[in-house]
């Protein structure tokens, strides 16, 4: 175990990550991405014109507005008729069967034990995108999939 200043003195490396999809268990590739992104989040500003004042616009914060999570991956072969975190992918972006699901994200120490984790609810894939096929290339086909949600906390 690292000594408690360990936290204070340097950055946390974002390279050992660990993505939770409720119902996909991770095993073999199912949930192991090679990046994510769109942990974010930002206050919304509504502008209030007063009359008689020319002068100024009052703001007043808003709802939050979260981005959309993207995560990537190399592509593998699968079969839409197993289930599994492709099929719920599949079948929500052909079918328009939707089955909100939690996520978690935990970025992991050389142990693999947990230093941040966020919490995602009500998540649902919104895009699936293939890269480019590019035959003077010898580029790993990466797999793209971008998951909406309605908030996310940071749970550690």
């Amino acid at each position: 175990m690292r000594p408690k200043e360990y936290f204070y003195e340097y950055p946390m490396l974002g390279f050992y990550f660990k993505v939770a999809i409720t119902g996909f268990s991770g095993s073999d590739f199912e949930c192991n991405f090679q990046e994510v992104s769109g942990i974010s989040v930002k206050l919304g500003i509504e502008q209030v014109v007063e009359g008689g004042l020319n002068n100024l616009v009052h703001k007043l914060p808003s709802h939050p507005t979260y981005e959309n999570l993207v995560l990537k991956r190399g592509m593998f072969l699968y079969n839409n008729s197993q289930p599994g975190l492709l099929k719920w992918v599949h079948d929500t972006l052909t079918n328009f069967t939707f089955y909100p699901k939690a996520a978690d994200i935990m970025l992991l120490d050389e142990n693999a034990e947990p230093l941040a984790s966020w919490n995602f609810q009500r998540v649902f894939p919104v895009a699936l995108k293939v890269s480019d096929l590019n035959a003077t290339q010898g580029a790993v086909q990466i797999e793209t999939m971008e998951l909406c949600y309605d908030y996310f906390t940071r749970t550690k």
